[in-house]
């Protein structure tokens, strides 16, 4: 199988390609952003046969440079949720996504594409990824706009039957150490907690939820990439999927698993929200996983706690996947 797997260089993209390599397939082509040291260690000693720049890449495309690949992963995608830029957004995320949609439809090529949990909002109107219940979201940001008007894309062309597409939760795990702000609680915190024995956590601005009681769907990355596997074996299989484990987990919990893994007594402090993010919150997220339980995917997801123990080994080595 010939492969071509964007965002190959960045976090999901590398721990995908370690699982293709350990599945014994390495006809890969990589494409990504060539500009982060860190981020490139990712990928040191995979095996792959080329990497390409991502904007080399799509020109390339279109002059119909990549006959005879199998399949496209499209996991690159710029994963800010902060910026202020819908047109970056738009042609980044959408239009480089269409693109490739479009020329693996014309050269018949398997297409499978990262989406995002951003897409469903503040949740309000619930967590399944049945078609019907994708059409009436409403993201809260640019980014989780940009990555629901591919969704909209594929259902308005019917090509939900083609293709597989990835509503990706709270992924965290090894690999993500180039993600800046980006990156989960647990990496971006580590070494603080390491230092002063103490985490810092968001206060609630919502009535519902305590501070530190906010909800969100946690996923290794190992499960995460186990799921997108199942649909690279399984041709036969299409659709839009959410990637989660089903079970909101707070942040609180999140950090007691820290601080378990760390054999460290329990310290919170609880800090004020940037006014940035305040009216663009998700205060509870947990993945409907009935859709793809039907497809006949039966992988069981790790523990919060025993996925944030595993990870901690590699936080601890400064070690990849």
């Amino acid at each position: 199988m010939r492969i071509i797997l964007t965002g190959g260089v960045g976090f999901i993209g590398s721990v995908l390609l370690s699982e293709l390599n350990h599945k014994g397939l390495d006809d890969i082509l990589l494409v990504d952003e060539l500009n982060d040291p860190v981020k490139e260690k990712n990928i040191k000693g995979k095996k792959f046969k080329d990497l390409i720049d991502k904007d080399e890449f799509i020109g390339l495309v279109a002059k119909n440079k990549f006959a005879g690949y199998d399949l496209i992963l499209h996991i690159g995608a710029c994963s800010s949720t902060i910026l202020p830029d819908r047109d970056y957004y738009q042609k980044n995320n959408f239009e480089y996504t269409r693109t490739l949609a479009e020329y693996a439809l014309q050269r018949e090529m398997r297409f499978l594409y990262a989406s995002s949990a951003a897409t469903y909002g503040d949740g309000s109107l619930g967590f399944s990824d049945e078609d019907s219940e994708t059409v009436k979201l409403k993201p809260l940001n640019f980014y989780g706009e940009s990555k629901h008007r591919f969704d909209l894309w594929v259902l308005k062309n019917n090509l939900q039957k083609k293709f597989v597409g990835f509503k990706f939760f709270n992924v965290f795990g090894p690999n993500e150490y180039h993600k800046g702000e980006m990156m989960s609680l647990i990496c971006k915190r580590f070494k603080d907690v390491m230092r002063d024995k103490k985490i810092r956590l968001f206060k609630s601005y919502n009535r519902e939820y305590p501070d530190g009681g906010q909800k969100r769907d946690f996923i290794y990355v190992k499960d995460a990439v186990q799921m997108v596997y199942y649909f690279i074996e399984n041709p036969d299989k299409a659709g839009i999927y959410n990637v989660g484990t089903g079970k909101a987990r707070s942040w609180n919990d999140l950090a007691k698993a820290l601080f378990a893994a760390l054999n460290i007594p329990l310290n919170i402090e609880y800090i004020e929200m940037p006014e940035i993010l305040r009216d663009k919150y998700q205060y509870f997220t947990q993945a409907d996983m009935a859709k793809l339980g039907r497809t006949g995917y039966n992988w069981p997801t790790a523990s919060l706690e025993s996925a944030v123990a595993d990870y901690v080994s590699y936080l601890s080595e400064g070690s990849y996947l």
